[in-house]
């Protein structure tokens, strides 16, 4: 299984605002981390959607390894 590229091994804290949706960059690649640019083409990664569910701070995934994507899990300070 290919593993996607890790952006940072920390989480990128985004206000977001209920209701809206945010498309997480899955593979790594993206310029405009932690969203999705449309690097993946040509890859078996695809983003995911992330609807807030209310206003607020979200932290996503940076490291793109977390078991929850597209939101941190901590999964970041296992990484070597």
């Amino acid at each position: 299984m290919v593993k996607a590229v890790i952006a940072r091994k920390s989480p990128f804290p985004v206000e977001v605002e209920s209701g809206k949706e945010y498309w997480w960059c899955a593979c790594g690649r993206s310029k405009n981390q932690p969203f999705c640019d449309g690097s993946h083409k040509g890859t078996a990664f695809s983003p995911l959607v992330h609807t807030a569910e209310k206003n607020g701070t979200v932290y996503f995934c940076g490291c793109k390894q977390a078991k929850t994507p597209p939101l941190c899990d901590g999964t970041h300070s296992k990484i070597a």
